[in-house]
């Protein structure tokens, strides 16, 4: 995300430079690669074998973009509503955009392996940058008094009321998206999951896998032990979501 002033082709080259800039190693590798033969002709060849098409999206129709598309409106829903008409400098709304920017690429996408030791989910950052994100610890001053609120920690209280607001829709769209799978994806033990917590600062995710099954009188799992990495916890299965796992025909 980019702070632009204005809709001039001026600003849409600065915006631009300033991503390229920020990427350059990576998009250095990724043109080397796309401009090779070798390239072309091994996607073309996996592309025919594999029966894929590519559709692209029609101008001036971002919600054909799908669930990527999505992240940006939400994001750019949930930090209109918390800034709301607070002035803001060039300097603050730029450094706003980038911890905003933080939460989507810290959503969870699904778990890396099958390994029951491994609590650490693949998120967009993984693209990005190898490793999902870490944020610089910062106290919680959500329920400090506005006037007692200093400029910086002003401009926390609005990451952090926007890390709220996200998560706390993300966590529904992701159940959400598990209860329309079909067939219904069961509860099963090593399942990789996300605990629901509100006090988590943002860019932080608890994590812990099944490692017990406790069901009912009537054989439906209601309750689930799952180990973390602080040791074991005991939850019912509202407050835990389970992270998408594609099957053979999507991967």
């Amino acid at each position: 995300m980019e702070l632009v002033t204005d809709l001039s082709t001026e600003r849409f080259l600065q915006a631009l430079r300033r991503f390229v800039e920020k990427q350059r190693n990576k998009l250095s590798e990724f043109l080397k690669v796309l401009r090779s033969r070798d390239h072309h002709d091994a996607v073309s060849r996996e592309c025919a074998k594999e029966g894929i098409h590519w559709h692209f999206n029609p101008p001036s129709a971002p919600h054909f973009g799908g669930i990527w598309e999505a992240a940006v409106r939400s994001a750019k829903h949930h930090q209109l509503r918390v800034i709301g008409e607070t002035p803001l400098s060039p300097e603050d709304f730029s450094t706003l955009l980038v911890q905003v920017e933080a939460c989507p690429n810290s959503s969870l996408l699904t778990p890396q392996s099958d390994d029951p030791n491994d609590l650490e989910p693949l998120t967009p950052a993984h693209f990005l940058i190898g490793s999902s994100l870490q944020a610089i610890p910062e106290p919680n001053v959500d329920q400090l008094p506005t006037l007692r609120l200093n400029h910086w920690q002003s401009m926390q209280r609005h990451l952090q009321t926007f890390w709220k607001r996200w998560r706390r829709e993300y966590l529904c769209q992701l159940q959400g998206r598990t209860k329309r799978w079909k067939p219904a994806v069961p509860i099963e033990e090593g399942t990789l999951v996300v605990i629901k917590d509100e006090n988590l600062p943002p860019m932080k995710w608890k994590m812990g896998r099944i490692c017990q099954l406790h069901p009912s009188a009537d054989n439906v799992v209601r309750v689930v032990t799952l180990k973390t990495g602080t040791g074991n916890l005991t939850r019912p299965v509202e407050k835990i979501c389970l992270l998408p796992v594609p099957d053979d025909e999507e991967a």
